[in-house]
């Protein structure tokens, strides 16, 4: 029965639950915390899987004849029987699988982002000139001779901010300021780790089961976070238009840019009625039941049932 749960819960977090929050308009309201209930189901559909094959492969060393845990899985074939046995093998050797395909894909992700970031900000330092108004001059800045306006950053330990020069005609002072904020909020918060998780989950999950969902719905949510620190330090106004002149700038891989296709949501974000602190709170509470909900429910009575195996 744990095993079941296990694999319905899993389920359940990787496909209806992200489409169903997607869908929600809440979150636009409480950005920083339906970023962390986002973590707590991405957390929880991973250690659902993992946890629907340990309990169906704990079945391997269950009591054997005489009382005591069998001492190798080859063991457990006279108890269980050919066709079970073969079963709950395979179901353990999936599992391990899955595991083993996480790994891989955190690794190729972090290493596959960070070596495009890495080329991106050779190119930008070659070609984009450090010299800046005194407007907008901050460490780490690049400005490329383009007519239009752009604006992103590059993050990671050398990170960069890269502006246009079509932006810096564009914009005025109090926009460009703006922008910066919106860029060194991404930085600073390192956005781009809760995106590389969501990347490495999304693509270890197979087809037929994950959801795009969860991965759009933070790459907006991480945007709100750091338009909220922009309009903190600068404005909506400013923000606003400052978004709407940069709205169709190509976004380059593996970079945070401050355009792109949200862009009239995020202004009508811009206007709206502001943040809820109650939003906020229950979806921290949501977030925290997520996690622990489950693993009261299923994952205490298993251990148990493990403890009761290994101590006899």
């Amino acid at each position: 029965m744990s095993a079941l749960a296990f694999t319905l819960l899993a389920l359940l977090l990787v496909g209806p639950v992200p489409v169903l929050l997607a869908r929600a308009d809440w979150p636009l309201r409480a950005p920083r915390a339906a970023v962390v209930l986002w973590q707590a189901i991405a957390i929880a559909a991973v250690l659902s899987a993992f946890s629907a094959g340990v309990a169906t492969s704990s079945r391997l060393l269950m009591p054997g004849p005489d009382g005591r845990p069998t001492s190798t899985i080859l063991g457990s074939i006279d108890r269980l029987g050919w066709p079970l046995w073969t079963f709950y093998t395979a179901v353990s050797a999936l599992t391990l699988l899955v595991g083993l395909r996480l790994t891989v894909t955190v690794l190729r992700v972090a290493i596959g982002t960070r070596q495009r970031r890495a080329r991106h900000r050779m190119l930008v330092d070659l070609v984009g000139v450090s010299d800046s108004p005194p407007a907008v001059r901050t460490s780490g800045l690049r400005i490329l001779q383009v007519m239009q306006p752009l604006a992103y950053c590059l993050p990671g330990v050398r990170s960069r901010v890269v502006l246009s020069s079509g932006a810096l005609q564009a914009l005025s002072d109090t926009e460009l300021a703006a922008l910066l904020c919106h860029e060194r909020a991404h930085l600073r918060a390192r956005h781009d780790l809760v995106l590389e998780a969501f990347t490495a989950v999304h693509s270890a999950f197979p087809r037929f089961v994950r959801s795009a969902s969860a991965l759009d719905a933070v790459r907006l949510l991480v945007e709100l976070l750091a338009d909220d620190a922009a309009v903190r330090v600068a404005g909506a106004p400013p923000l606003a238009r400052a978004l709407v002149t940069c709205a169709s700038a190509p976004i380059p891989a593996g970079a945070l840019a401050a355009g792109g296709p949200n862009t009239v949501l995020r202004v009508q974000r811009l206007s709206g009625r502001g943040n809820s602190r109650t939003l906020a709170a229950a979806a921290y509470s949501a977030a925290a039941g997520v996690l622990t909900v489950p693993t009261i429910a299923l994952a205490v009575p298993w251990l148990t049932e493990l403890h009761r195996l290994i101590a006899g």
